[in-house]
């Protein structure tokens, strides 16, 4: 008996396995299929894509000195031509399978970077990317309490300026990728955080979700750290943002005196153009939240989406509208 002990104690103890877990969740009104892509030189996970159904969650271990990244597709399905090949309206792969296979995101896509510490003693790193765009909002929390969560819980597809409206309004991209000019894409002679600056839509994007990344030299407010050996869950379309691709609307005036007119989204953005900042303050998207909503964001994520002035708002609104007259 004694040596049957022996071998069990030393059966558990080799077994044991380093590293984080990380728990997927599902609070969409409709299925997910989240995409996993480890990065060059880190082991693949034992999924590089899966359905996630409503309500639903499932968790995948990534060992000490992983890397790589997360996010969800959406409107996945076979095509009824072409031989059945599967594709989603938003995050495709282009595998056409569920599995990745190693291939990443067509953007816009909003994504979950991260980089586990080599042992329990160093670093993770982490955080939350619209740098490719965005197609859903997303949160990434820590299970050591200390540690910070990140994220975007606004619905950007609903103040997503016209230019950057892609799959028919179920994501926005970035403007690098809607433009591809160096400024926008931090190349060339803009490749550098000293001559690549925020642009107007990157700044639009940082207010309503401050901590996530909203361009590509966006690190000191973006990137987030945690001990070694921490889990952590994605939580897709978090309860206090859900999914939505309906513009946002706002009264022209009182219900009463127009039998209920609502004007088209935009017009927060013109708002803040012409200096109508009382309405631009209303009707801000990421300005604009339930008592409720700010409450859940703040207290149980810690991402609060106000931003102090507003005149930095009508500053680049007017950049924005000028510009649509030259594109």
């Amino acid at each position: 008996m004694k040596d049957c002990c022996c071998c069990c104690v030393c059966v558990c103890v080799c077994c044991a396995v380093e590293g984080s877990v990380f728990t997927f969740v599902n609070k969409c009104g409709e299925t997910v299929w989240p995409g996993i892509l480890s990065n060059a030189g880190s082991p693949q996970l034992e999924s590089t894509g899966f359905e996630l159904p409503v309500a639903s969650s499932r968790s995948f271990q990534a060992p000490t000195g992983w890397s790589g990244r997360f996010w969800a597709r959406t409107g996945c399905s076979a095509s009824a031509v072409g031989g059945g090949a599967w594709s989603c309206a938003t995050g495709d792969c282009g595998s056409g399978q569920v599995e990745c296979n190693g291939a990443g995101a067509a953007p816009p896509a909003t994504l979950a970077e991260f980089t586990l510490a080599p042992s329990s003693a160093g670093r993770d790193f982490y955080d939350v990317s619209l740098v490719d765009g965005y197609n859903l909002p997303m949160v990434v929390e820590a299970s050591a309490g200390a540690c910070a969560a990140t994220g975007c819980v606004v619905d950007l597809n609903r103040m997503c300026p016209a230019e950057l409206r892609a799959a028919e309004g179920e994501a926005c991209r970035s403007a690098c990728e809607a433009f591809g000019t160096p400024e926008y894409c931090c190349s060339g002679a803009f490749a550098s955080p000293a001559t690549c600056q925020p642009s107007a839509y990157s700044q639009m994007f940082k207010a309503a979700c401050p901590k996530s990344y909203s361009y590509a030299f966006d690190d000191p407010t973006s990137t987030f750290t945690c001990a070694g050996g921490a889990d952590y869950t994605i939580t897709f379309c978090p309860e206090s943002a859900p999914r939505s691709s309906t513009p946002y609307t706002t009264a022209t005036s009182t219900p009463a005196a127009t039998g209920g007119l609502m004007l088209e989204d935009e017009s927060w953005l013109a708002s803040m153009a012409t200096g109508d900042a009382n309405t631009a303050r209303r009707a801000g998207p990421f300005l604009h939240q339930s008592p409720n909503l700010k409450r859940e964001s703040k207290s149980r994520f810690g991402l609060d989406s106000r931003h102090e002035p507003i005149d930095h708002f009508e500053e680049a609104a007017s950049y924005i509208i000028a510009s649509r007259a030259t594109m």
